[in-house]
């Protein structure tokens, strides 16, 4: 059996968090991975397939696709470039160079470093690593909700799992996952930042939607398009995806209420995903009707995110609460 580059993550329960929403709240730990975010899991899994003989991966990423590309192929024994924009912070360039990887900085935004990433791919005979946007990835990324299903047990299902949606790939995973065991039926809540809001600008216009710039401070949600599948899903009759947004404000306010409850320190793009339970979405969209009164346990994946420390903290801080 191949060598598999993720770890089997904590399921933990959080008792402030329960507090909050009136349910049991399960953390999926995907901070703990390796590279430092859930993107291990999906980008292990297709550099097994794609790259093991290539000549080198190639990735465009703002940060933790470029961290998981990095190690799966310093694991591998290839050499790994990593595209990134202009927004990504020094920190993360300095960890994806500790990490063995050839590092070049390209364009303002994820989409541009991308185009660079295609290019390389092409002219240097470079395997080719999408952040979010291909099956191999949704397929890894679906083992997490398998883990989930084997620390709840068997008579027990979600209420609702709740993640943050970037360009889609952590979202499609999960959809994957509760597709592969069965709870298809079990609504996901997804998150995003205004400005960094592909998916929710794409459900409401009813088609894919290209965002003119990505504003947020949660650079790691920056995509200006979501995938396809994932807006195919958000219209699928079979799912219940529920989009909501929130404010870079409300995402920060999250991350350091995580890092003072639960003594951890997640990205901003994580925090879309933590607001849900701490600027009340879930207690609304009960309120609304749209989840449950009686809800059963509510799943929330904590994806992680390498580009943040406390200096980085600091920075929003000043940035965002002034």
């Amino acid at each position: 059996m191949a060598e598999v580059f993720h770890l089997n993550t904590p399921l933990l329960e959080s008792i402030n968090m329960s507090k909050r929403v009136g349910t049991t709240v399960y953390l999926k730990m995907e901070n703990t991975q390796p590279s430092g975010s859930f993107k291990i899991r999906g980008i292990g899994h297709l550099c097994q397939q794609l790259a093991r003989h290539s000549k080198g991966v190639v990735c465009s990423s703002g940060g933790n696709a470029g961290m998981a590309a990095a190690y799966a192929a310093q694991k591998m024994g290839v050499p790994a470039t990593i595209i990134v924009p202009s927004s990504t912070p020094p920190l993360v360039v300095q960890r994806l160079q500790d990490q063995g990887a050839t590092v070049k900085i390209v364009g303002k935004v994820w989409d541009d470093a991308n185009t660079e990433a295609l290019k390389l791919a092409e002219t240097e005979g470079l395997a080719y690593v999408p952040p979010f946007d291909h099956p191999l990835l949704w397929k890894g990324h679906a083992s997490m909700i398998a883990e989930v299903t084997a620390s709840l047990g068997p008579s027990v299902k979600p209420g609702a799992v709740v993640v943050s949606v970037g360009g889609g790939g952590l979202l499609c995973g999960v959809i994957q996952g509760l597709k592969d065991v069965g709870w298809t039926d079990v609504p996901i809540v997804a998150m995003e930042t205004v400005g960094a809001d592909c998916f929710n600008a794409a459900v409401k216009a009813g088609k894919l939607v290209t965002l003119d710039d990505i504003t947020s401070e949660a650079k790691c949600l920056g995509a200006k398009t979501a995938c396809k599948q994932v807006f195919d899903y958000s219209q699928s009759s079979e799912l219940t995806i529920i989009s909501e947004l929130v404010t870079d404000q409300q995402a920060l306010h999250a991350i350091q209420t995580f890092l003072d409850e639960e003594r951890v320190l997640v990205e901003m793009a994580c925090g879309a995903a933590l607001a849900a339970v701490y600027s009340g979405v879930i207690v609304r969209l009960q309120n609304e009707g749209r989840l449950p009164a009686l809800l059963g346990p509510l799943v929330v994946i904590v994806c992680g995110g390498s580009t943040i420390n406390m200096e980085q903290l600091t920075y929003l801080k000043h940035k965002l609460q002034s």
